[in-house]
Formats: structure tokens, sequence, C-alpha cells
């Protein structure tokens, strides 16, 4: 590594801490925390548990970016002592630079990435609905493929997967799923995945093994918190109560529990056949389509409205934000940021941070 890139690296690590120091406003950022921990040393602090659950939440998000931006200067201090000592050729010390660098690099750039998700939903937990489109059994053995694919990245991430509703394909895969990923900022980081994913691939139901082209519709919303001030009226909604259908394995209770819950004024429909009973499934449904009534309010205008409330794109050919190809070759190729991963075996295994990093990046630098 030559002298002229540790110096151009200084310079890089320097500017963008500058700008992070103002974006979050770490003076600004110490005051509050230190008012919030007055507040949690009171003795009425955990009178009210909600707002105790809040004080934490926002005392655990600020001592994590006090303390990566302060390690992080530590670490630029380090990299310019070490240089200092290089230029002087009293000691051999680029192995070390060379180490720090590195570091930075990775850790820099892991914390601007989370600094980027801090608008008003990216601290819930995230709703997913998903339906197969053209192509019929193969797109819904597509869709449990992606289903597959969001249940390892919960894993990855350690984050909690709760399924609410769950329908068999007819001769494989499913016909739709609905579930929640619960997690840090897991609304964040998952919104970048709604749209229309689409497969191409030699078809294993196909006898004479030939190519064909399948098509799944993601649908991603915040859940809101239960208390939002969201009044639902009886006579504003139709309940149906019904028999799972299908096998569903262990996602489907075989009861006579399953609830289906449509808003008359605004067509959405929410189902739950998850939970053991009828008013537990009731319950869910209801928060849910609390959840979707909540974003229609908050935008102001109709497209915002589709956006919010998971209207995505007609479900078929030329409407896809990511395409897989697994034949005649493999790659994975999101159309709106141009990222691709020829690993589609790790892909499909959960590894989607390259694909959400480069979204939330792109997403930014278009503000």
């Amino acid at each position: 590594m030559e002298n002229y890139e540790i110096n151009k690296a200084i310079e890089n690590y320097t500017t963008r801490l500058e700008e992070l120091e103002v974006a979050l406003d770490i003076k600004q950022l110490k005051i509050d925390l230190q008012i919030n921990e007055e507040k949690m040393n009171q003795p009425s602090f955990w009178n009210n548990p909600q707002e105790s659950a809040v004080v934490l939440k926002q005392v655990k998000a600020q001592k994590e970016q006090i303390g990566t931006f302060s390690h992080l200067k530590t670490l630029l201090d380090d990299l310019q002592f070490y240089f200092t000592i290089h230029k002087s050729e009293e000691e051999d010390v680029l192995n070390d630079i060379i180490e720090i660098v590195k570091q930075i690099d990775i850790e820099l750039n892991e914390f601007e990435l989370k600094m980027l998700l801090s608008k008003e939903y990216d601290d819930c937990d995230a709703i997913f609905e998903m339906h197969p489109g053209a192509g019929g059994t193969e797109s819904q053995d597509w869709c449990e493929m992606l289903f597959r694919m969001y249940k390892r990245y919960a894993e990855r991430k350690g984050y909690q997967i709760e399924v609410l509703d769950y329908q068999d394909g007819e001769e494989a895969g499913i016909k739709s799923v609905s579930f929640i990923i619960r997690g840090e900022k897991a609304y964040g980081y998952l919104k970048s995945e709604q749209g229309v994913h689409r497969l191409v691939r030699i078809s294993p139901f196909d006898s004479n093994a030939r190519r064909h082209t399948s098509f799944c519709a993601v649908t991603i919303f915040p859940s809101v918190e239960q208390d939002v001030n969201i009044e639902i009226k009886p006579e504003d909604i139709r309940v149906d109560t019904y028999r799972s259908s299908g096998a569903g394995g262990q996602y489907v209770n075989k009861t006579d529990s399953a609830v289906r819950i449509t808003h008359l004024k605004t067509g959405i429909v929410v189902t739950c056949q998850n939970e053991r009973s009828q008013i537990q499934n009731r319950e869910k449904a209801l928060q849910i389509l609390k959840s979707k009534l909540y974003q229609l309010e908050l935008e102001e205008n109709s497209k915002k409205l589709k956006e919010v409330s998971g209207e995505v794109a007609e479900n078929t050919f030329g409407s896809q934000i990511r395409s897989y190809v697994f034949h005649p070759y493999s790659m994975i190729k999101d159309l709106r940021t141009d990222y691709e991963e020829f690993n589609t075996t790790s892909v499909m295994d959960g590894d989607l941070d390259g694909f959400i990093n480069a979204y939330l990046k792109s997403s930014y630098n278009r503000r």
C-alpha cells in the first residue's frame, strides 16, 4: 500500500466521519442520552411499562450510535498515528496500517448503512404477503422457494418469524402465504424486497425438461404499534371463519378457527389461521388490518397510498424487481440497482445483504 493511497484513505474516512457527526448531531445525542438516563434513575420510571420500553429503546440506540462513532474516531486516530511513524521510517508498521484500513472500511460501511435506516417505519417489524403469479404450479413452487429464502435470512439475522396464513399449492408449492418477521429494523432492511421476483430455470415439473419462467409478488408493509388511533367499526368489516385448507404442515391449525376479515371501504382482506383459537386469529387479523389502515391514513395522495398499502406492479413479465436465472447460467440480478450475485445457492439460503445494502445506498443517493 503506497503512501498516497494511505493518505487518500485517511482523507476519505475523515470526511465521512465529519458528515456523520453532523448528520447524527453527536453533541445533542449525548445530551438526549443523559436526559433519558436521568429518567431511568427516577423511582417512578417503571410505573408505565409502555413509556419505559420506549425510553429503553432510545437509550440502546443512542449508546450504540455514540459508541460506534467514538470507536471509529479512535481507529482513525490510530491510523493517522501509524501513518506518521510509517512516513518517518522509524518502524515497519505497514501491516498494521493495512489491517486498520480494512477494519475501518468494514465498520464504517456498516455504520453508514445502519444510519440510512432512520425513516419513520424502519424500526418496525415487517409484514410479508406473497402470491405466485403467472406460471401455475411453477410459480407456486417458486413462491415456496422464496418463502424458504426469507426464513433463512431471518435465521441469519437472528430475527423471529411468525406465519399468519399459509395456503398450500394444488400440486406443489404455496398458493399464498403471509407472515411477520420480527427484529431490529426488520422493515428498514426488508422493504427493499417488495415487488415481483422472476425465476428462469429448467422445470422440475416438465417431463421434457424445458426452460420455464415463473413469477411471485412480494408485498411488505410495516407492523405498527397496537395502540395507534385507528377505529375499526363492526359495520366497516366482514368477518368470515372457515377451516384451514390444505395440509399446511406446522403452519396450519386444523380446526374451524381460521379468520378472514374484509374491510368493506378499502377492499383490504386479511387472513389468519395459525393461532389455536378463532378469537386469537381474529385479534391478530385485526392488528394487521389496523397496520394497513394506519399507513393509508398517513399518506396524502393515491400513489403513495398504493405504495404503502403494499400494492405492487402486475405479477408477470416486465414488472419484476429482481431476476433469478438458474439456467442456462447462474446469476441473480436486481434490476433497480444492477447489483449481481453469481452464487445463487448462497442467496437462496438467505444471503441477501448484498442486494439490501445496494438498494439502501441507491435510495439514499437518489434523495
